[in-house]
């Protein structure tokens, strides 16, 4: 595909995908007012799969997912995090998932009003400790609710096959909810960049791996370094 046609492909695409964005976000925040579960039941199974099913189809992307029997309710998913679709199409996944996010986006208007919403997790990363035994406590309410939480262990936004470095914040995580942590790998980066206004055609896929426990292993380095490999090894297979 030339130049021309990508840039007015994703023209399209951005102008029907953000706006309804929007209209969705803004629809969860006006239902949340009365009920928090209908919000995000509403969103999960009705603005959700028709905003994404247009967009993609529009941007020419589509989406595959493997290991799908891996997906169960009440596990913590460690995902490598490319790219701002992940954080949109995670909750038609993995559904009624929280996901571990960085405070500062909860400030951000109708969007982050629609995490807090949805209820994802912020966290403050410049508190330390009291930010670790936050975010334990909040992860504790919505495994109890029967959600399963999303983490991205490198705190950021990384390019396709760029490691930046796990944080052993997930280990605190499992240990405390006394949950297995399923690896997830994916290819988001190459199809939606970060901060890109074109979005490429092609097959993203995320790619679920067999659950691990943090117990199996001597210690807790050893456990990330097992789970860094599975992740990255997987992603360049399926770049």
């Amino acid at each position: 595909m030339n130049k021309l046609k990508l840039f007015l492909r994703s023209t399209i695409g951005n102008l029907f995908f953000y706006p309804a964005l929007m209209i969705g976000l803004s629809s969860i925040v006006l239902i949340g007012i009365f009920s928090c579960k209908k919000a995000i039941y509403f969103w999960d199974n009705y603005m959700h799969p028709v905003i994404f099913k247009i967009a993609l189809k529009l941007y020419g992307i589509e989406v595959e997912v493997r290991g799908k029997e891996y997906i169960k309710p009440k596990q913590i998913y460690a995902s490598k995090h490319e790219s701002a679709m992940e954080t949109y199409i995670y909750t038609g996944i993995v559904k009624n998932s929280a996901f571990v996010m960085k405070k500062e986006l909860t400030y951000i208007p109708i969007f982050g009003w629609a995490q807090a919403v949805y209820g994802m997790i912020p966290i403050d990363r410049k508190s330390g400790g009291k930010a670790m035994k936050g975010m334990l406590n909040e992860a504790k309410k919505r495994v109890q609710d029967g959600r399963s939480i999303v983490i991205f262990p490198e705190g950021t936004r990384c390019k396709h096959l760029e490691v930046k470095g796990y944080k052993p914040g997930i280990v605190f995580l499992s240990e405390g909810l006394d949950l297995p942590i399923v690896p997830v790998a994916l290819n988001t980066g190459v199809h939606w960049p970060k901060a890109s206004y074109i979005k490429y055609p092609g097959k993203v896929v995320f790619e679920f791996l067999p659950p691990m426990q943090v117990s199996d292993y001597k210690n807790k380095k050893e456990f990330m370094e097992e789970l860094q490999n599975r992740i990255e090894t997987t992603c360049q297979k399926i770049a």
